[in-house]
């Protein structure tokens, strides 16, 4: 039996089913993974997200499996290394971006706060499912237009409500399967 999913998902690319079929639309609360993904969706700004999730694994070695704390004290000397990685998107302010996320992250936990509590408060702790057919789904929402600027108020980059609403997705807060595919509402 064939598995109907949503029409992005490129049935070539095993890394892209196994986003679509694992990761995207269904909820996480793991703390370097909602760090990761706020990164990787910054990063994708202007590009396809098939061209990041490539390029995943390289991101995770490059950036200290997503450890915000060594993120945050990174020099010009680790700056000029990102800039060389070819693995990367070779974008001086996405890396800076990143670096600026990870103080404005650790500035969060100053304040009593994982970015899982701030993040699904706003959804009161359950992502939203829509209901949208083929093509239907916006781009963004007043709800990711004010969790960006929430964001960007906080020190985050690379944040504008368009990137926080494809995060949305990516984390589960928002469960934007088409009605057809086999994991809409599986949460």
């Amino acid at each position: 039996m064939t598995l109907i999913r949503c029409a992005w998902a490129n049935p070539a690319n095993p890394r892209y089913l196994n986003y679509h079929d694992d990761e995207w639309g269904i909820p996480c609360h793991d703390e370097n993974r909602l760090f990761e993904m706020l990164n990787l969706e910054g990063a994708q700004a202007g590009l396809s997200w098939e061209t990041i999730l490539n390029k995943r694994e390289n991101y995770r070695a490059a950036f200290d499996g997503w450890d915000p704390e060594k993120i945050a004290r990174y020099d010009e000397a680790k700056v000029a290394e990102l800039l060389a990685n070819p693995g990367i998107v070779r974008n001086r302010l996405k890396v800076a971006a990143a670096i600026s996320n990870a103080k404005a992250y650790l500035a969060l936990r100053e304040q009593g706060l994982t970015l899982d509590q701030y993040l699904w408060a706003f959804v009161d702790g359950k992502p939203i499912v829509n209901r949208w057919a083929k093509g239907e789904r916006p781009a963004r929402t007043e709800l990711s237009d004010r969790i960006s600027k929430d964001l960007g108020k906080r020190g985050f980059k690379f944040v504008g409500s368009t990137i926080v609403y494809a995060y949305m997705q990516g984390i589960g807060m928002v469960d934007d399967h088409d009605v057809a595919c086999f994991r809409h509402a599986k949460g």
